[in-house]
């Protein structure tokens, strides 16, 4: 069984990204520049922006921070946006999610400059990703592809099962794998899905986004599939000094003597979306200088 290390196929990525960043400074004289706007004191979104902006410095980039009320107007918050697509000198705005309820959470991304969506979720970029023309590949869904391209496993032919019909990872990952140089027949499945385990069990990879902690079992998997779980889900654990565990949306212990590839949590995919979001922030900054890094 091989266990899949996003946390080493992510070092190789920031490592690429920081290379190249230094080449683009060093070419054009910016420094890439990420937006990040949290809104509301959700503890996990906290987390996840801080590590953005680690992110930011240790590849050379300039970040902005905006740390909103929950209570911030929805009218207040897409000013905000649109004043940051003016900004001539911010590439990439990335809107963390979830929003509180009063806001739009459609409303607020379409707000976001195609050309700085570093998060791929503009339905322009989503468009073009049907298409098979990506500007932005979504964070988490282009991290699904490095780590199976990193670990050689091929798609061509092969049964392909998301479970998850979310905009960030389950739709763009099956389009993703469909196209043209990918070749995989997929299938995806949500909460209303009739007898999920027949689809799961019939899948060669099998790509888990539901927020169900430990929803995958053994019984659902069959032998020799490759498992990719996006799941991050805390669990009480008194046992643990802060009380809880991370666990992913598969039964990791039961699913993976029967895999070929599993990816733990943590450290499987999670480390990716950081650092694909790295990449596309750079990306957005050499389009807007017109310069290839």
């Amino acid at each position: 069984m091989i266990r899949v290390s996003g946390k080493e196929v992510a070092a190789k990525v920031r490592q690429e990204v920081q290379q190249a960043c230094a080449r683009f400074i060093e070419s054009t004289g910016n420094r890439p520049c990420l937006a990040v706007i949290l809104v509301g004191d959700d503890p996990a979104s906290a987390t996840y922006v801080a590590s953005k902006g680690k992110a930011c410095d240790q590849m050379g980039f300039l970040h902005r921070d905006y740390h909103l009320e929950a209570t911030i107007s929805e009218n207040e918050l897409i000013k905000l946006i649109t004043a940051l697509n003016e900004d001539i000198a911010v590439d990439g705005i990335l809107v963390q999610l979830p929003l509180p309820s009063h806001v739009n959470e459609h409303k607020v991304l379409d707000t976001v400059s195609a050309d700085k969506d570093v998060d791929g979720l503009h339905p322009t970029n989503m468009g073009k990703l049907i298409l098979g023309t990506p500007v932005f590949i979504p964070c988490t869904p282009g991290g699904i592809l490095r780590l199976l391209d990193e670990y050689e496993i091929d798609t061509v032919g092969k049964q392909v099962v998301v479970v998850g019909r979310s905009n960030i990872v389950g739709k763009p990952i099956a389009a993703l794998l469909m196209q043209k140089g990918r070749d995989a027949t997929v299938t995806i499945c949500h909460s209303r899905t009739a007898d999920l385990a027949f689809h799961t069990c019939s899948a060669d990879i099998l790509i888990v986004a539901i927020g169900s902690p430990l929803a995958i079992t053994a019984s659902m998997v069959k032998e020799g599939a490759v498992v990719i779980d996006v799941g991050m889900n805390r669990m009480s654990d008194t046992s643990r000094k802060r009380g809880y565990r991370l666990v992913g949306d598969v039964d990791f212990d039961q699913v993976a003597p029967k895999c070929f590839a599993i990816t733990p949590v943590p450290g499987g995919v999670g480390p990716m979306t950081i650092a694909m979001l790295m990449k596309n922030t750079l990306h957005a900054a050499v389009l807007h200088h017109g310069r290839s890094s």
